[in-house]
């Protein structure tokens, strides 16, 4: 591959770091501003829980984190010659996936094959789980 995609792979790395350090430094500032508040008020004045934020920004974090080892590897496979070529049947992934997605793996019929059966796994392990939905009442029928 080229010295271009070299050149995005890294710029697109350089966002994920910048990215992943930001909310690291959010995350610590809601942990301190914890801290500072009195122990039985865990709600800000709006209403969202010191507990929420910090999900929301921890989840964002693992993310970018995420993002900078598909990129790392992306970055790897540049070095070794893999780089643009699918993981699963081996063929060529076009330029235009590889412009919109820098770090994928997998080529547009892969990622859609693969997509499709994690949908089912979840669909499964949800009905395996979970009784379904429950059955509505006619109009007629009188409540229970």
């Amino acid at each position: 591959m080229s010295a271009r995609h070299l050149e995005v792979l890294e710029a697109e790395r350089e966002r994920a770091q910048a990215r992943a350090a930001g909310l690291r430094r959010d995350l610590t500032a809601i942990v301190e501003a914890a801290a500072l508040d009195p122990p039985d008020d865990e709600h800000d004045p709006e209403g969202a829980t010191v507990g929420f934020e910090r999900a929301i920004v921890l989840d964002l974090l693992r993310q970018a984190e995420s993002d900078l080892d598909d990129l790392e590897r992306a970055l790897e496979r540049l070095r070794t010659d893999g780089y643009g070529t699918c993981e699963q049947c081996g063929c060529l992934i076009p330029a235009d996936r590889l412009a919109a997605q820098p770090a994928t793996r997998l080529c547009v019929a892969c990622a859609q094959a693969s997509a499709a059966a994690t949908s089912v796994r979840v669909r499964r392990t949800s009905k395996a789980g979970h009784p379904g939905p429950i059955p509505r009442r006619s109009e007629s029928e009188p409540p229970p």
